[in-house]
């Protein structure tokens, strides 16, 4: 009869799963595109631009969210993003200038900042690799830099097929 396989990493009881997507805030994200509010999609003319913010519904952006972004090759005035931004603050969560990625990242570094790393103090980490919330590789890089000045080793993945990264000398 052939020996039971035992998964020794998987069943150790010292090693912790540090699952991003667990930190992951739930909410509406949005793309706030302001190429569409421009003069032929480039140009930014003052009036115009305040009366689009004015009339505008903000309230459809409650709890969300926001990136604002351009996505022609205009020059937008840092103070029309500010402007947008000024509207967007009663109603939303968060409010970046950027991609979606950008959003997420941010997001994520004001989380793991925060975040209270004196229980993973002298501990066997593992990262989970695998989400399936858009969990941003910036995130991975600012959690390794949070757990490792603590942590005893580090690897990423799962704990089947983990790969090592840091081991405390």
């Amino acid at each position: 009869m052939a020996e039971e396989i035992v998964n020794r990493i998987a069943n150790n009881k010292n090693l912790i799963t540090f699952d991003l997507e667990e930190y992951y805030p739930e909410g509406k994200r949005i793309l706030f595109d302001i190429k569409d509010w421009l003069f032929e999609g480039l140009l930014l003319r003052e009036k115009d631009f305040r009366k689009q913010v004015s009339d505008h519904d903000w309230s459809t952006y409650r709890d969300a969210y926001v990136a604002l972004t351009c996505s022609s090759d205009a020059i937008i005035p840092g103070w029309a993003y500010l402007l947008l931004t000024s509207s967007l603050i009663p109603y939303t969560k968060k409010v970046v200038v950027g991609s979606l990625e950008t959003l997420e990242t941010i997001l994520y570094n004001e989380i793991i900042n925060h975040l209270d790393v004196s229980r993973y103090q002298d501990k066997f980490l593992i990262i989970k690799g695998c989400a399936n919330k858009p969990v941003p590789e910036g995130a991975y890089i600012s959690l390794i830099q949070k757990l490792q000045p603590v942590a005893k080793s580090i690897m990423y993945g799962e704990a089947c097929s983990s790969v090592p990264l840091y081991k405390k000398k």
